[in-house]
């Protein structure tokens, strides 16, 4: 009889424990993202023509929900991607134009579908501000500055958290960012060369929230 009693406590916890509560009106939710940051990158390059080329990049990235109603919430994303540059295909061939890091804040506003059970898909649209810093020309470069301006687009996402128990839960994660900015190369004995560059990144994430 203790044996038994003691295997339905067991049973009840890790069931109460198993056991997802819904999100709704009031939560903030918490979550820890690994990202790969994949630009979809294009430029027109003058006076030299060519292209551009923007590394991928992974790294951390921290964001916070919160839930206006049941369904509906808003997500606001930190972190920070560096990226290697390089213009290919003009008439100097390819330069290399160093790296850059990259601050895109992006809120979006979400509609959550299943708040109330393990699996709650969404799908989100808004506003990206995207600040460009640590602009670092490579060593020995003939180049003698280069300067990104700052850039506002759209943002959209689709993605799901899985629900581990009452607090923890799984999430995915896929945004498409608009991202464009002018840049200004000073190429010392040849000049300004000016860029007009979209990275329009896909981010994809992964990574676990905690629901407060």
């Amino acid at each position: 009889m203790k044996a038994l009693l003691l295997t339905s406590v067991s049973i009840a916890l890790v069931a109460g424990l198993a056991t997802p509560a819904m999100a709704e009106q009031g939560d903030w939710l918490f979550r820890l993202r690994a990202l790969s940051v994949q630009p979809d990158e294009s430029a027109k390059i003058t006076p030299i023509g060519g292209d551009v080329s923007i590394d991928n990049s992974v790294v951390p990235e921290f964001d916070i929900s919160y839930f206006f109603t049941d369904h509906i919430a808003a997500e606001l994303i930190l972190g920070v991607t560096p990226h290697d540059v390089k213009a290919v295909g003009t008439a100097l061939g390819e330069v290399d134009l160093g790296d850059v890091t990259l601050l895109p804040p992006t809120l979006t506003l979400q509609y959550h579908f299943n708040p109330e059970g393990q699996f709650r898909p969404y799908i989100g649209a808004g506003v990206n501000f995207t600040h460009f810093f640590n602009a670092d020309l490579p060593s020995g470069s003939v180049l003698k500055d280069i300067d990104y301006d700052s850039s506002f687009g759209w943002a959209a996402q689709v993605g799901f958290d899985y629900a581990i128990n009452e607090r923890w839960f799984f999430n995915v994660d896929l945004k498409k960012v608009k991202i464009n900015t002018d840049v200004t190369i000073d190429a010392g004995a040849l000049g300004i060369v000016k860029a007009d560059a979209d990275i329009d990144p896909w981010i994809f994430g992964v990574g676990i929230g905690y629901r407060y």
